[in-house]
């Protein structure tokens, strides 16, 4: 797996096909395999290349504190852009890499060409607050010992629809992974900080590049409101809500999620 090494952060990274760049970023306390089943091959064959890369704090980098904000994402990922001399290039993010993308549009627009932000949002309310701070204090608080059945059950409901979590096969399937994976370390810990910010409805007036919002209609970490209100923030941006999908409804729906994207960077292009 080849590494960027950037000023404040390595990056592993993966590169796929040939065409126009296209970055995808994950969400917090994931790894960039998690677009690797469905949208990497999607966008493959629509004829782009498509670029996945780890945030600061996976493996093998280690250059997170509590005090690591959402600024040292998006420097990160405009080192990054420049280092593979990538720019201009497409930007597609979930959840926290959606932040960064629109971050990243905002204040080096030279880097973009235009961002898909799915499960975003441009401010944090109380509650999410809370539960992002609650969240990071539980996985720097345990060892790496097996999540209890609450722990894993709770971020379930967090990440899937009702449909996933009711149809025995899937919820199945997702609790042995969320089982095999769980949330524990200092660099997942700061990711979920890392997604609590100010109000930037108003900053965010100022992107200048084509954009599209993607909300899924059961989503409780980044509810439906708050990515429309995303999308009206950023002049010209396009807004898709997906039904039946949690949080990860980019795995949920994949096929959905796929085609919205696929049509906007061809049709922006």
């Amino acid at each position: 797996m080849p590494i960027a090494r950037l000023p404040g952060a390595r990056l592993a990274y993966a590169v796929h096909g040939s065409g126009d760049p296209v970055l995808l970023i994950p969400p917090a306390g994931t790894r960039m395999a998690v677009w690797s089943r469905f949208q990497v091959p999607a966008l493959v064959r629509a004829g782009f290349r498509v670029i996945t890369v780890e945030n600061r704090g996976n493996e093998p980098d280690s250059a997170t504190t509590p005090s690591t904000v959402i600024a040292d994402y998006v420097d990160d990922t405009a080192a990054f852009v420049n280092v593979l001399d990538l720019a201009p290039c497409w930007l597609v993010g979930a959840s926290l890499g959606a932040m960064i993308a629109q971050e990243l549009t905002l204040g080096h627009p030279t880097l973009v060409r235009g961002a898909a932000l799915v499960g975003t949002r441009c401010r944090t309310d109380l509650f999410r607050a809370k539960m992002a701070r609650a969240q990071a204090a539980r996985m720097t608080a345990l060892d790496m010992a097996m999540p209890s059945e609450l722990e894993i059950l709770t971020q379930m409901a967090q990440l899937f629809s009702s449909g996933t979590l009711s149809d025995d096969r899937s919820a199945a399937d997702w609790y042995e992974v969320i089982k095999a994976f769980p949330l524990r370390g200092p660099g997942p810990a700061a990711q979920y900080l890392a997604t609590i910010t100010e109000d930037r409805a108003a900053a965010l007036k100022a992107i200048d590049r084509p954009c599209l919002v993607v909300g899924f209609s059961e989503d409780t970490l980044t509810p439906p409101a708050q990515c429309r209100e995303t999308a009206e923030a950023i002049p010209g941006c396009r807004y898709l809500e997906i039904p039946a999908c949690g949080h990860f409804g980019f795995l949920e729906q994949p096929d959905e999620v796929n085609r919205a994207l696929v049509e906007f960077l061809l049709e922006a292009c």
